[in-house]
């Protein structure tokens, strides 16, 4: 399994005044320690880098974003992901622009989301998009 990693597990992650015991994080963790593949996409990074201060924080992130492949939305993406919020949106689930863009990234790659964001869960009901479960 390929795991895209939402800037909500990436946040507990790198969280330095508690550790996470989320299950997200768990997984990521576990990924991380068995060599899984995990991609990204640069509004992952530039998310993560807005939410951190300090540039001991960005020179952590940007070093550890170097090492993961990084998907470029095409134009395709872009399209696609409208029409992914459209039908969400006439479905009654609200997800925001860049949401559906990283749903729609996870489409057409294959890729499992990795995330706490419940809105990704409901549109998942309307689309294609693997959400990462904990397996119980």
């Amino acid at each position: 399994m390929t795991l895209f990693v939402d800037t909500s597990v990436w946040s507990l992650a790198f969280r330095r005044d508690v550790a996470s015991n989320a299950p997200e994080v768990r997984a990521l963790r576990h990924a991380l320690e068995t060599d899984e593949t995990i991609v990204t996409t640069g509004l992952i990074l530039q998310e993560l880098l807005q939410g951190f201060a300090g540039p001991r924080a960005r020179k952590d992130i940007i070093d550890r974003f170097t090492a993961l492949p990084l998907l470029t939305p095409d134009r395709q993406d872009h399209i696609d992901a409208a029409e992914l919020r459209n039908r969400c949106r006439r479905a009654g689930v609200q997800i925001s622009t860049i949401d559906a863009l990283l749903a729609q990234l996870c489409i057409r790659h294959g890729l499992t989301l990795l995330t706490t964001d419940h809105d990704f869960v409901l549109a998942a009901a309307h689309c294609p998009l693997r959400v990462w479960k904990r397996s119980h």
